[in-house]
């Protein structure tokens, strides 16, 4: 099949996917655009991370209507990232295409079996302090990592603000408006150096992202139960880590 009909069709899936869990997709969408014939440093990398913008930012526009993000939490996590994000781009140009797969797979193997684990945070309480330390230094390094690799880092954001005393709801909320910002710095750094868009897939991709995260969010809202979306979807990140480090494997 053609990639412009191809792409367009799976990563709207993905984003159809990662909209019941709260999560932008990018940690998909990029591999997927890989194996498909783009380049991971020029082509991949920076699609993916607009369309991880587009889903959560979607998800953030909704939450933030119902009054369901922590601002005081989530404004110094998002500056944080948005400060750091460019540094992870930059040393992406320095790094081998073959490490920061490498990287990729690692960070994907990582949140499977966060997923896959049923792990859930303490709930605690920081102080005003703590939250402040907290996402400076939390927001401040998945910044680097999304600007290192394309990965908006929903899988650990969440865990750090139920931590920092957030209900499990709220900090899901949170998270998307922190991946939001995170992803776009880190995909303002990388669009500087991508390579010309291809509009005839970018655009549809692009349609096919907004109009699956509306379709997803409400049908895990009416119908569906988290758990099961994310035992299905570790699956999955084991699979694309695994699928990875078997090519990196063979082809070197």
């Amino acid at each position: 099949m053609d990639m412009t009909l191809s792409a367009p069709l799976i990563i709207s899936g993905i984003a159809f996917v990662f909209s019941m869990l709260g999560m932008g997709g990018s940690q998909l969408y990029i591999p997927v655009l890989f194996w498909m014939g783009m380049d991971f440093k020029t082509e991949a990398i920076p699609l993916g991370l607009l369309l991880n913008i587009l889903n959560s930012s979607s998800a953030a526009f909704t939450y933030g209507r119902k009054k369901l993000i922590d601002w005081r939490t989530g404004v110094p996590f998002a500056i944080a990232s948005v400060g750091l994000a460019p540094v992870g781009a930059w040393l992406n140009v320095k790094l081998p295409t073959r490490f920061l797969i490498g990287v990729f797979a690692a960070f994907s193997a990582t949140a499977a079996i966060l997923m896959l684990s049923g792990w859930k945070a303490k709930h605690g309480e920081l102080t005003s302090r703590g939250r402040l330390i907290l996402g400076i230094c939390g927001g401040g390094t998945l910044g680097f990592v999304a600007g290192l690799i394309g990965r908006g880092g929903g899988s650990f954001i969440v865990p750090m603000l139920v931590i920092a005393g957030l209900a499990p709801k709220m900090a899901a909320a949170t998270s998307a408006f922190i991946i939001t910002w995170s992803a776009g710095s880190s995909f303002l750094s990388h669009v500087a150096l991508a390579a010309s868009p291809n509009w005839a897939i970018w655009a549809p991709c692009i349609l096919g992202v907004l109009i699956a995260s509306q379709l997803g969010s409400r049908l895990m809202a009416a119908k569906l139960k988290s758990g099961v979306v994310r035992f299905i979807f570790g699956i999955v990140l084991l699979a694309v880590a695994a699928a990875l480090t078997i090519q990196d494997v063979i082809l070197h």
